[in-house]
């Protein structure tokens, strides 16, 4: 089954179960400093230190993005066969030298910055086909802020009314759609986002809420289980089968509530079944 989602005149193509057999990696991570067993892990499941990785800086406008990521990656952890793809416009995101590094990477790591500018230069491109191709056959995808908040679709923008909890009320888009039937916050407590998670959940019960704090990931492995690296927490929210309230508020908004939402706090090494909705025992650790 597939699904369209349109958003500024541009049409995505996603699957409604995740890119045709996807069998990869995700390591989002929410923002702030970056945990090390989390760029750790980005590494190990790229393949190791001399496995191709590819930086995209799009989301940024910083001048030292590029030179801080090539100096983590290279210096910090010591990969080996390391570029960055500054791709801006949409016609960047067809050129073949670009394309040519995505071809061969097995990893993808998206900086931080702004999520829309990520959408705006990927949306319907060959560069975003070669990331899911990456994914598709193993490859892991990471990002940080921005770059982990365009993972999925639908994709919060960063704009709206935060201080309600209201259908309408957060702006979304579409995201690169690869961790389907989720929708991700970052930066969560350290920049109070429970409410614009509870207005897109409550709107959308279908879809699960995980909001990662800063200094924190979530791995996401293959079946769609993930587990929670780093230092912070991650908050899941979880509607599908709660009662949702709701009153018209102004133009085509509603108020939101509900009674039996599901919460669940999960801290570093705790597992989490997305498709069961349900935690799982911390991983066995040798």
């Amino acid at each position: 089954m597939q699904r369209w989602w349109r958003i500024a005149g541009f049409v995505l193509l996603c699957a409604a179960a995740g890119p045709a057999g996807a069998q990869g990696h995700l390591v989002l991570i929410g923002g702030g400093d970056k945990p090390p067993e989390a760029m750790a892990k980005f590494v190990e499941l790229a393949g190791g230190r001399e496995a191709p990785i590819v930086v995209v800086p799009t989301a940024s406008t910083e001048d030292d993005t590029i030179p801080y990521y090539l100096d983590l990656f290279g210096r910090e952890l010591g990969v080996t066969d390391l570029i960055a793809v500054d791709i801006r416009t949409p016609a960047d995101a067809r050129r073949a030298d670009h394309l040519a590094a995505l071809a061969r990477a097995r990893g993808v790591f998206f900086a931080g910055g702004d999520q829309t500018r990520i959408l705006a230069a990927f949306a319907d491109s060959p560069a975003l086909a070669a990331v899911r191709r990456v994914f598709a056959r193993g490859g892991v995808i990471g990002g940080t802020s921005a770059g982990t908040a365009c993972q999925t679709t639908p994709m919060i923008t960063g704009e709206g009314d935060f201080t309600v909890i209201r259908s309408g009320a957060v702006t979304l888009s579409d995201g690169l759609g690869l961790w389907p039937g989720v929708v991700v916050d970052q930066h969560f407590l350290a920049r109070q986002r429970v409410n614009r998670l509870l207005s897109v959940v409550l709107a959308q019960p279908a879809l699960l809420g995980v909001g990662i704090d800063e200094a924190t990931a979530v791995w996401v492995e293959p079946g769609g289980t993930f587990e929670v690296l780093g230092h912070g927490s991650v908050m899941v929210l979880d509607a599908r089968r709660a009662p949702v309230s709701r009153r018209p508020f102004a133009n085509g908004q509603e108020n939101l509530g509900v009674h039996g939402l599901r919460l669940h706090l999960l801290l570093p090494g705790e597992r989490f079944d997305v498709a069961r909705r349900t935690p799982l025992p911390p991983r066995r650790r040798r």
